[in-house]
């Protein structure tokens, strides 16, 4: 008999289950000092002055386009080959989206394409640490560095900075480095997701990090996401509860979401536990890598001497198959008892970027991403048996297939 493996489940320990109920039991819930410490201990973990968590990657993304001053007018690039999410928020706020493909043969944005898409209205970057591998971060700032005489800022922010802002979606490599560097510490602004799937999970929710700008208070870029993120109130719910403290301003007509101690509980025990779950996915990749790569399927490379991979994705593509053989491979595997999944679809395939105008036509290379690849479970609730699973029906699979 197969065993049954899920594609991604959230591990949850008997700490988080307990830390939970003690939340809950300190009539305490929503916004209140298990996130404020569980800020703390992901600012010291990154290696930055200060992190402010909301409930969702989404909301910290746009959340720091706003606090850019990013709008109407403004231009913001990202890649074809990525989840909504990094894009979505551009229009959010009202930017023009512009979409790049991605490198020949590769995942990552095509970089030359983001040189020559920038002009004087564009003012941040997206790129994607897609799977948790890090994207060319000094290729990026090169980039924005070469084009600051044709860069006008319109906000203060944007003038302290002094070009375009690098404004990573980080949504997979919480726990990544870079020459050393935490990711979080790297980009201008970094949004994490702490989703059901994700390493790290609050079950929904996300953090946002950012280095520190010359000129511009950490702390008060720390209180313009309070406000941005809790309808423009000048004090929170935990503010409010000291004495004679109840009045307050509404300054903006803004937004809400926050993370509650609920989410908050969770994560501080995710946090506590994350060192050894990293360890356990760099463990399982080396067994897929070293299962597969001898077949000729390619394998996206999570550990090289310029970064560590927070392991998130075990992205593969199997040469000389079609989509149609591709889905085949997927159906086959869930028949055994294996459940897989695409990242990604390219954003030019989906309805609501081709009513913006984009087409999957123009960029080839991540459609031939999109057209053969296959990702396998990876997570911390598998166990050995699960993974040699994984391995024996993806071999048959493919070459089934073939």
């Amino acid at each position: 008999m197969n065993v049954k493996v899920p594609f991604s489940p959230p591990d949850i320990s008997e700490a988080e289950i307990s830390e939970v109920a003690e939340a809950l039991r300190s009539g305490w819930i929503t916004t209140g000092p298990r996130v404020k410490e569980l800020e703390r201990r992901i600012a010291e973990y990154i290696g930055v002055n200060k992190a402010c968590c909301l409930n969702s990657q989404t909301a910290c993304a746009e959340m720091a386009l706003r606090i850019l001053g990013i709008g109407e007018g403004d231009e913001v690039i990202t890649t074809a080959y990525t989840y909504t999410a990094t894009a979505s928020v551009v229009c959010h706020v009202g930017a023009k989206l512009v979409l790049v493909d991605t490198q020949p043969d590769s995942l990552e944005m095509d970089y030359d394409a983001v040189e020559r898409a920038i002009n004087e209205n564009t003012k941040a970057i997206i790129p994607v640490d897609l799977g948790g591998v890090p994207c060319d971060y000094d290729r990026i700032f090169e980039i924005v560095n070469s084009k600051k005489d044709i860069f006008r800022p319109r906000s203060d922010i944007q003038a302290a900075i002094g070009r375009i802002a690098v404004c990573a979606d980080t949504a997979h490599a919480f726990g990544a480095r870079r020459h050393g560097k935490m990711i979080g510490s790297v980009a201008d602004f970094s949004s994490f997701s702490f989703h059901a799937v994700k390493n790290l999970t609050t079950a929904e929710g996300g953090a946002l990090t950012w280095k520190t700008i010359d000129g511009i208070d950490d702390g008060e870029i720390y209180h313009q996401l309070q406000l941005l993120s809790l309808h423009g109130q000048s004090k929170d719910a935990l503010a409010k509860t000291q004495l004679g403290a109840w009045e307050y301003d509404v300054v903006g007509t803004y937004y809400k979401c926050n993370m509650t101690d609920i989410m908050g509980a969770i994560g501080l025990k995710q946090l506590e536990r994350y060192p050894g779950m990293l360890l356990r996915r760099k463990e399982i990749i080396g067994r897929y890598d070293k299962a597969f790569r001898p077949l000729g399927i390619h394998t996206l490379e999570h550990y090289t001497d310029e970064y560590e991979s927070s392991g998130h994705l075990y992205i593969t593509r199997v040469p000389g198959i079609t989509p149609e053989q591709r889905n085949g491979i997927i159906c086959k595997m869930a028949e055994n008892g294996v459940a897989v999944n695409v990242h990604y679809k390219p954003l030019p395939m989906h309805t609501a970027y081709k009513k913006l105008g984009f087409d999957i036509k123009s960029y080839p290379n991540a459609y031939k991403q999109y057209a053969n690849e296959i990702t396998l479970p990876l997570h911390t609730c598998l166990t050995d048996e699960q993974v040699e699973s994984v391995i024996n029906e993806f071999r048959k699979a493919v070459e089934s297939a073939r």
